[in-house]
């Protein structure tokens, strides 16, 4: 609750200034590691706006997330050339297997959480994902399987 506390003096300091709603919100973001509705609130409140628009905000933008997240973060490209090599059940399948998680869900020991990209660039090396920084490709069950070991 300390750091909450520390964030909540933070937001004070910008109290009034709608325009300010989206560098809050990275505060947030950083400070805790996720944008909680409780904070949502307070920022709405604070910043003199309506609750519906800090939420569409937090929603609208990938870099926002409203749950704790893990340690590391796979994004899984279900782009095209991904899709059609066979991203859902190698990748995405897999990482179920391995982790117990889907997208949007981050695992008990908040190690690693999982989202869903429509492309990473990367369509030459599908099926792929992206770990933290790290792009990996031509993803297979026992290669993915491999590679989370190393985390």
């Amino acid at each position: 609750m300390e750091e909450q506390d520390r964030v909540r003096t933070e937001i004070d300091a910008c109290a009034g200034r709608s325009g300010d709603l989206i560098e809050v919100l990275h505060h947030v973001q950083e400070a805790l590691g996720y944008v909680p509705i409780e904070m949502q609130e307070y920022v709405a409140d604070r910043l003199g706006l309506p609750i519906s628009h800090v939420f569409g905000v937090v929603t609208f933008y990938h870099l926002f997330s409203m749950h704790p997240q893990g340690d590391h973060t796979i994004k899984a490209c279900l782009g095209t050339a991904c899709y059609v090599r066979g991203a859902k059940k190698r990748v995405l399948g897999a990482i179920n297997e391995i982790l117990g998680i889907v997208p949007g869900e981050t695992t008990p020991d908040r190690k690693f959480s999982l989202s869903m990209v429509r492309c990473l660039g990367a369509c030459g090396l599908a099926p792929a994902a992206m770990i933290d920084e790290r792009v990996v490709g031509r993803l297979t069950v026992a290669k993915l399987r491999s590679i989370l070991r190393e985390y």
